[in-house]
């Protein structure tokens, strides 16, 4: 395969993120038939093609390894011009891919993040996708690395563990005390109203199978943003299980209560980046790892609870609940 040119990688990148060749133009100051001939140019070379012509545009699966070999040539050209800058000046803004769950994005990976575009001269773009998502941008190399609950690295990035994150069962003192009068409040939740995410939410089903062996039955609201999940939950909508970076200051101060207090829920939490040697990338995962290692629970303590022959702590099999 003859090489591809820097030109037409660059081409390959503006067309995905702006959906459509005329918006690529636009960006790149040429015209449509401009790119149109790049990506053709691009076809040719690699003898697949990679760019299926709707609107917006979609990657093929060879597209999707031709952008992500675009994307890191362009984190290595930012690299580079960064190591330059310190002599030279200059430099154009470079902007770093993330994935990450809602829940991390409400509680802790923000402030992770906080100062870090302006001592490295970056932007971040955040992307916000569960589980099943996020793997997918990591192979197509629209992000460059994600928080996940995926412990098996991908083809091409490494993982490394950051730590657990606890859910707490929770509810309204007003709502539990109409809802959940009698013994056991567990056997009791599975009818009362409950809080969910979204249609893929299934962790408060599962957490309630675990520990009745049914399912929730009542009826649910669905809260498609983290903060008001908690929001929710604690005007009474119904009970959920929330984490506790997000409901132990309520716990303490009686705007909640909590259900079980002895079956929280641990969630392993791991950042999938790239195998790539990149001064950017290694700045950004060591803020992720300090931040997480200031708000989450280590695996190593959690997964020794986990271990006891009742298993309460551990999740089920395919959890799913704003997931990374």
């Amino acid at each position: 395969m003859h090489r591809v040119a820097l030109e037409q990688l660059a081409t390959l990148v503006a067309l995905i993120d702006e959906g459509t060749f005329e918006a690529a133009a636009r960006r790149l100051h040429v015209t449509a038939s401009a790119v149109s001939q790049r990506v053709k140019a691009m076809e040719q070379t690699t003898g697949r093609v990679l760019v299926q012509r709707t609107t917006p545009v979609m990657l093929t699966e060879a597209g999707d390894v031709m952008l992500r070999y675009a994307r890191q040539v362009e984190l290595i050209e930012a690299d580079t011009m960064r190591a330059l800058r310190d002599n030279a000046g200059g430099g154009r803004p470079f902007t770093i891919s993330l994935a990450v769950n809602a829940d991390s994005l409400a509680t802790w990976f923000l402030d992770s993040l906080a100062g870090l575009g302006d001592q490295l001269g970056v932007g971040f773009d955040l992307h916000r996708e569960d589980q099943e998502h996020t793997i997918a941008l990591l192979r197509a190399g629209t992000v460059m690395a994600a928080v996940t609950s995926a412990r098996e690295s991908i083809q091409g990035c490494t993982t490394e563990a950051l730590g657990m994150m606890r859910y707490r069962a929770v509810a309204a003192p007003a709502f539990a005390a109409r809802w959940l009068p009698q013994n056991p409040v567990l056997d009791a939740l599975t009818e009362a109203p409950v809080v969910i995410f979204d249609r893929n939410d299934n962790l408060q089903d599962a957490f309630l199978r675990t520990h009745t062996g049914a399912g929730s039955s009542g009826p649910a609201h669905y809260i498609p943003t983290s903060n008001d999940f908690a929001r929710a939950v604690t005007l009474g909508f119904g009970w959920g299980l929330l984490p506790e970076q997000q409901c132990l200051a309520e716990i303490a101060n009686g705007l909640l209560i909590e259900l079980a207090p002895t079956h929280p829920l641990d969630l392993p939490l791991y950042w999938q980046r790239w195998n790539l040697s990149s001064p950017l990338l290694d700045a950004v995962s060591a803020a992720v790892r300090t931040g997480a290692a200031s708000t989450l629970r280590p695996i190593a303590r959690a997964a020794d609870t986990n271990a006891r022959p009742d298993r309460t702590r551990r999740p089920a099999a395919g959890v799913h609940r704003r997931s990374p």
